[in-house]
C-alpha cells in the first residue's frame, strides 16, 4: 500500500491551457484558487505554468502574469515547460487539431473539451495517442459537469450497453423549457437564450442538432465499439418548433425535448438527432433549463441516468479538472475504451418501425374531401390513424396558391415506419392538399 506521503515527493505536474474562453479561465482560477487543497488530495502539486490565447490584454479575472505566454497553441503543445496539455480553443481543425497532434505525436497527455475535435478526428487522435504511450482525456466533450465518458470507460464493467439517449444540448433544452412554461415562441427565447450567454450569436450548430450529433456519435463510439460517424446521424433541430406543438404535447400527457438517441441492433448501429415527445412522468422529462442527462439501458445495471448542469465555465472546467485528475495519478485506459484497432467499421442499422408512433401536424386545405384524401394516402402506406385534432385554437396561418382556406389538422399515428410516413406526406404535398411543410415529430414510449 502506498504511503500517502511519498507521493507528495513527486515533482508538479506543469499544466499548459490553450483557450482562455469562459471555461478556460476558470480552469486556471480554479488551480490558483484550490492548489493546495488539490495537492493535498493528489498527493501531488498542479501548475498551469503556461497559458496560449488570442489577447494578451483581455481582463479574464485570473492573474497569468506569472505564466509563460504563447501566441501559438503548437509552440506550447510542443513546449518543455509543461508536461500536460489542455485544449480549450474549439473547432474540429486549425489551431485546435494542429495543437492536440502535436502533444500526443511527443507522447504529451492531452484534455480537451472540443467534441467537434473528437468526431471528426477521435479514431486517428486515440491511434496517435496509443502510439505515443498518452493519455487523452476527454470528459468535458459530452454533457459538461456529468461524469459520462468516464462511467462509460471505466465505471460498467462487462455491462453491455444496448441503448444511449439523452438531452445534450443545453441551449435547446432551455428554449424548449420555457417554452413549455411560458407560452413563448421560439423565436423570442432563442433571443432571452443568447442574451443571458446560453446561445450563441449564430445558433445554427445548437439548434439545429449538430452539436448533440456531434456528442452523440462519441457517446455511441464509447457505448458499442463502432468507429465515430457523425455522418451517420439523422439530424432535425427545433427551430420548427411552435406553440401548437408544445400545446398539443401538453394536452397528450407530453414533454417536448431535443434527444440524442443510438441503439445497437442485429443490422448495425441506429443514430439520430431530433425532437421527440416525452412522457411526463418519465425521468428525462423532469431535466429542464439548462441541465443534460445522458440515459443509459444496459443488461446488468438496466437503466442507468445521468444528469447535471451541460454547459457554463464552471461544470465543464470541473470535467476538464477530472481528467488531469486522473492523468496526475496515473490512470491508464484506451480513450475511446477499447484500442482503437479494435474498433469495428460502422454500420447504419436500416430504418425501423417506431413503436411510439408520431405526431404530425400539417396544414389542410378546407375544402371538402382533403381529409379524406390525406387519411386514404396514409392508409395507403399502411399507416394506422389514432386520432386526429382539428381545433380552431390550433389553426396557423397559411396561404394556399389558389387562395383556399386552411385547416391546422393534427395526427397521432401508431407503430409504423418514418420511411412510410415521410412517403405519404409527400404525395400528399403532391396532391395538392396541404399548404407548406408538414411538422413531424416521433413519440418516444421511455
Amino acid at each position: 500500500m502506498q504511503d500517502f506521503g511519498d507521493g507528495q515527493a513527486q515533482a508538479p505536474l506543469r499544466v499548459g491551457v490553450a483557450g482562455l474562453g469562459n471555461v478556460g479561465a476558470t480552469l486556471v482560477r480554479i488551480l490558483q484558487k484550490d492548489g493546495a487543497e488539490l495537492t493535498k488530495k493528489l498527493g501531488r502539486q498542479l501548475v498551469v505554468t503556461a497559458v496560449a490565447a488570442r489577447s494578451r490584454s483581455r481582463d479574464r479575472g485570473i492573474d497569468i502574469s506569472g505564466l509563460e505566454w504563447f501566441d501559438d497553441p503548437v509552440a506550447l503543445a510542443k513546449s518543455d515547460g509543461i508536461d500536460l496539455f489542455v485544449e480549450l480553443i474549439g473547432g474540429e481543425d486549425g489551431p485546435a487539431f494542429a495543437a492536440v497532434k502535436a502533444a500526443l505525436q511527443i507522447g504529451r497527455p492531452v484534455v480537451t473539451a472540443n467534441k467537434a475535435l473528437l468526431a471528426k478526428h477521435g479514431v486517428a487522435l486515440a491511434r496517435m495517442a496509443e502510439e505515443s504511450g498518452a493519455q487523452l482525456g476527454f470528459e468535458a466533450a459530452v454533457a459538461g459537469g456529468i461524469p459520462v465518458i468516464k462511467t462509460l470507460r471505466e465505471g460498467l464493467g462487462s455491462a453491455k450497453i444496448a441503448k444511449v439517449y439523452g438531452i445534450m444540448n443545453g441551449t435547446c433544452n432551455y428554449i424548449l423549457t420555457r417554452m413549455g412554461n411560458e407560452d413563448i415562441s421560439f423565436a423570442d427565447c432563442l433571443k432571452d437564450a443568447q442574451a443571458l450567454g446560453y446561445a450563441e450569436s449564430d445558433p445554427t450548430f445548437d439548434v439545429e442538432g449538430f452539436d448533440t450529433a456531434h456528442k452523440l456519435s462519441i457517446l455511441s463510439t464509447l457505448c458499442f465499439g463502432y468507429e465515430i460517424a457523425p455522418d451517420q446521424i439523422r439530424v432535425e433541430g427545433i427551430s420548427r418548433i411552435t406553440q401548437h406543438d408544445i400545446k398539443v404535447a401538453a394536452e397528450l400527457g407530453y414533454k417536448i425535448k431535443l434527444l440524442g438517441i443510438a441503439q445497437r441492433t442485429d443490422e448495425g448501429i441506429e443514430q439520430r438527432v431530433h425532437p421527440t415527445f416525452v412522457p411526463k412522468g418519465s425521468a428525462i422529462a423532469g431535466v429542464d433549463g439548462v441541465m443534460n442527462a445522458v440515459a443509459l439501458e444496459t443488461d446488468h445495471v438496466h437503466e442507468l441516468l445521468l444528469a447535471g448542469p451541460g454547459a457554463g465555465g464552471p461544470p465543464t472546467a470541473s470535467s476538464v479538472l477530472s481528467d488531469i485528475l486522473d492523468i496526475a495519478r496515473g490512470t491508464r485506459v484506451p480513450p475511446l475504451g477499447v484500442p482503437s484497432e479494435e474498433l469495428l467499421p460502422y454500420k447504419q442499422a436500416p430504418m425501423r418501425a417506431h413503436e411510439g408512433g408520431y405526431y404530425i401536424r400539417l396544414n389542410a386545405k378546407d375544402v371538402p374531401g382533403a381529409l379524406a384524401a390525406i387519411t386514404t394516402r396514409m392508409g395507403e402506406r399502411g399507416i394506422s390513424i389514432d386520432s386526429v385534432i382539428q381545433r380552431s385554437d390550433l389553426n396557423a396561418k397559411a396561404v394556399s396558391s389558389d387562395g383556399a382556406p386552411t385547416r391546422t389538422v393534427v395526427m397521432i399515428t401508431q407503430q409504423t415506419l418514418e420511411s412510410s410516413v415521410r412517403e405519404s406526406l409527400a404525395q400528399i404535398a403532391a396532391d395538392g392538399f396541404i399548404v407548406g411543410e408538414p411538422q413531424l415529430i416521433r413519440i418516444e414510449t421511455f
